[in-house]
């Protein structure tokens, strides 16, 4: 039995793509993150950092949160801290989809929109000199450690189970890092064998929940050793990708998770055989007021 919104955090559907790899001796799998409450895989993230601050003492009710996002972490934060009765600002560029911005101020949370050709580099900005200047406290996504332990607790054993152990390849676009990072620390665990692919835009690309970030802004939660390759796809590709999981597999998602797949068409073409995961992380509905499915 559920007996809380917070219960439904994580045990997401892993399901098999049923036509977008052809060689019979591969199985790409896809895991339906946008069945998280929040809608995204940053729900995972999200709860086990306010959680963990909270169990250890560093928030409590009278702490002023604040946390630049380009979108979904911040929808994932603004629900939690609502339930954790958290103030909590978010911090993201101007050009962040309406939904977005409507949906965390439904969940209570204040939004700040800096300008957009500052990119979420600015909305980063923005939120350290507010922690710097006016004593707030930022939970700080990017150099977090409970934001990758959230998948490793998780959505790690979660693939490992739901593949019987099969998996061969996990393919995960890289934002934060934190759900790449985990996931590999606790499968690396289980079998050194598993390889761990990393999804990164092209030069010139704009992708929504992927970033090649400058080297003052990588997030310090990365570990490079942790991703054995990184596969790189235009925001063509990882454009056309979301508009055929809608039509071709049912599953409608934004343009990071069509990203992924992306990735993980380009790596079957040079496998005989294996078990492939890739990350869907979130839903396609976060995306309507955009350009994506015109």
């Amino acid at each position: 039995m559920t007996h809380n919104i917070l219960d439904l955090i994580g045990n997401t559907p892993l399901v098999k793509a049923s036509s977008l790899i052809k060689n019979p001796n591969i199985t790409l799998f896809l895991k339906l993150e946008g069945h998280n409450p929040g809608g995204s895989v940053k729900d995972r993230a999200a709860y086990n950092m306010i959680k963990s601050a909270l169990d250890r003492g560093d928030i409590d009710q009278n702490s002023k949160l604040i946390e630049a996002t380009s979108g979904n972490t911040g929808i994932a934060l603004a629900m939690i801290a609502g339930i954790f009765k958290l103030n909590i600002e978010l911090v993201m560029p101007e050009n962040s989809t309406k939904e977005r911005v409507q949906t965390m101020r439904a969940f209570g949370a204040k939004v700040t929109l800096t300008p957009a050709d500052v990119g979420i580099e600015g909305s980063r900005d923005y939120a350290e000199a507010k922690v710097t200047n006016e004593g707030y406290v930022m939970l700080n996504q990017f150099a977090n450690d409970d934001n990758w332990r959230a998948h490793y607790k998780t959505t790690g054993p979660e693939i490992w189970k739901d593949t019987q152990q099969k998996i061969t390849h996990f393919v995960s676009s890289m934002g934060t890092t934190g759900t790449i990072i985990g996931t590999s620390t606790y499968l690396k665990e289980q079998s050194k064998e598993v390889q761990i692919v990393g999804v990164q835009p092209t030069d010139e690309s704009k992708i929504p929940g992927i970033r090649k970030w400058p080297k003052e802004y990588l997030p310090k939660i990365f570990n490079p050793d942790k991703v054995d390759q990184v596969i790189e796809v235009s925001q063509e590709e990882a454009t056309t990708m979301a508009k055929r999981l809608a039509i071709e597999e049912g599953i409608f998602c934004g343009m990071s998770s069509g990203g992924a797949v992306a990735a993980a068409l380009k790596l079957s073409k040079n496998l005989k055989n294996g078990v492939l995961v890739a990350i869907i992380c979130d839903r396609g509905d976060r995306y309507l007021s955009s350009d994506l499915f015109e």
